[in-house]
């Protein structure tokens, strides 16, 4: 077999990460809706989250963890031969938040394009990246997981309010002969669930009206328990086919980074998988549910604070409306 029909190796080179300054706490939101630190804390493990300013955008965001991301891989934006941006809440419904982060980056030679799989959505893109690559499509592959969750969360609903925040990852591909990389990857998804995690209103089967505003459908609208249950038993069925694929086990998986949704569900998923407390990272504290950009944050700071190292074996997994769902395990 010839070497351009040969499946190359993707590796991430560059990881970087940003999350607004403003800080919303679990006491600030006791004045917003009829809730306490107690009642979020104990039923999330969320204490505070971050809030975009007025002129941070999704994009804005996403440049900002681009940048560090790209700096760690040694790249210029002129390098890029594809930017992809996961997100649910782009800058406007078109173009594309992609284009609008390639003018801003510069990165004249890349193409762009957005991907819409809610909290999965780093995975996907991550999956999809790596098809580039790997087929020796591109070399260069920029991937981002950014959102502007304040701008779509209904303030009036305290079942859902609690939960979200602002904030954007990204990580660089590139081709690494040679290198493991990527071992293997599971998307899947489920659309007979769609209503149960949904925003109804802004689409064309529901533009928006004056009625529509008024009735309050442009917000995210959540069914918790069936999240709950759908997520536990996706995310652990992608995890441990990931795992088989890649001939490991539990015990050869220095870190696991799940999507910082709730801390009932990755408990559970712990669990099931039969993980050690240590080998789960967790920052939801910190940030509440970030969707796209959840897994991507985290994956930054298991980097950074030495929880990650170089041969180190990771699974990510992710669960998001669509359904959706993904795991792929990587080699540091």
């Amino acid at each position: 077999m010839s070497k351009l029909n040969q499946l190359q190796g993707c590796a991430i080179t560059g990881i970087g990460s940003y999350v607004p300054e403003r800080v919303l706490s679990n006491s600030d939101l006791e004045k917003l809706v009829d809730t306490n630190d107690e009642w979020i804390t104990t039923r999330t493990g969320i204490k505070e989250r971050r809030m975009a300013a007025e002129n941070e955008f999704t994009s804005t965001m996403a440049v900002k963890a681009s940048l560090k991301a790209l700096t760690q891989a040694e790249l210029s934006p002129t390098d890029l031969d594809l930017i992809v941006v996961a997100t649910i809440t782009p800058d406007m419904p078109f173009p594309a938040t992609a284009c609008l982060v390639q003018q801003e980056l510069g990165a004249s030679k890349a193409a762009a394009f957005d991907l819409e799989a809610a909290c999965s959505g780093f995975i996907y893109a991550l999956e999809v990246g790596r098809a580039f690559i790997s087929s020796g499509v591109y070399q260069n592959v920029l991937i981002i997981g950014a959102e502007k969750l304040s701008s779509i969360i209904d303030w009036e609903d305290r079942n859902t309010c609690v939960l979200f925040g602002d904030g954007a990852g990204a990580a660089v591909l590139q081709r690494r002969d040679g290198a493991r990389g990527v071992l293997a990857t599971r998307l899947g998804s489920d659309g007979n669930k769609a209503e149960i995690l949904a925003m109804p209103g802004g689409g064309c089967r529901q533009p928006a009206t004056v009625d529509s505003v008024n009735d309050r459908i442009h917000f995210l609208k959540m069914e918790g328990k069936e999240v709950y249950k759908n997520a536990v038993t996706a995310m652990t069925a992608a995890a441990k086919d990931v795992m088989e694929q890649s001939g490991l086990s539990i015990d050869d998986i220095k870190c696991i980074i799940p999507h910082q949704a709730n801390q009932r569900i990755i408990s559970a998923i712990g669990e099931r998988l039969g993980a050690k407390e240590d080998q789960v990272f967790v920052n939801l504290q910190k940030y509440g549910n970030t969707s796209a950009a959840s897994v991507a944050v985290a994956l930054d700071e298991a980097l950074e604070s030495g929880k990650i190292e170089r041969g180190d074996r990771i699974l990510i997994i992710a669960f998001g409306a669509g359904l959706t769902w993904g795991a792929t395990v990587l080699e540091w």
